[in-house]
């Protein structure tokens, strides 16, 4: 169970921020974490771009640097509001990952970033075959997201941040097997790159 501390992170976008700031030092400041997912990606002007649980704009604010046609999902209407503000460049759609109003084969990429930790494990078999739907063929799904550390000395930190930030799908998370239930759904997908000790873990997988 969570602090109240992480109800504040939301509340107030200030705290979520420095939040944010912070857990990101290990992989060498924000600006390199939320390039993460999409190295190696090709994303130009006319790319469909879905920017999965876009919180308030962090990584879409990124993504429209390379794409005109980047849409935010979310299904908090408060979070989507800061990211209309925020990046207004995007267009944005409030619903839920496990239930998109998409056609099916829209998207060149889909990118969620530190998201799917926040599913129970029956959701996140959802967002996943959704991810699956809505992706054309030949499309990547990229994400960022917690992993059980590799290194113990990461185990400490880790464990702090969750107890006082997260709940227990995140800690559900660290003993989930994210690319094998990609592989699962059908898509093609090797071994998690892993940062920061392996408390991260970054997963491209292909339609």
């Amino acid at each position: 169970m969570a602090t109240i501390l992480r109800d504040w992170s939301y509340r107030y976008q200030w705290l979520y921020d420095s939040i944010s700031r912070l857990a990101a030092l290990s992989v060498g400041g924000e600006a390199r974490f939320r390039q993460l997912a999409l190295q190696g990606l090709t994303i130009h002007s006319e790319t469909q771009v879905l920017d999965l649980c876009c919180g308030s704009g962090q990584t879409t604010q990124l993504l429209v640097k390379f794409s005109q046609n980047v849409t935010g999902l979310d299904a908090s209407p408060k979070s989507l509001q800061r990211a209309r503000q925020n990046v207004p460049l995007a267009s944005y759609v409030e619903a839920f990952a496990e239930k998109m109003p998409f056609a099916d084969n829209l998207f060149d990429v889909v990118h969620t970033s530190v998201a799917l930790h926040e599913m129970q494990p029956q959701q996140l078999r959802k967002i996943i075959s959704e991810v699956y739907r809505v992706l054309k063929p030949g499309g990547v799904f990229t994400l960022v997201d917690f992993h059980a550390p590799t290194n113990p000395i990461f185990w400490p930190g880790v464990s702090v941040f969750l107890l006082l930030f997260e709940t227990e799908t995140a800690w559900e998370l660290l003993k989930t097997d994210l690319a094998g239930l990609l592989a699962e759904t059908g898509f093609e997908v090797g071994e998690p790159t892993l940062y920061s000790g392996g408390s991260l873990q970054v997963i491209q997988a292909k339609k």
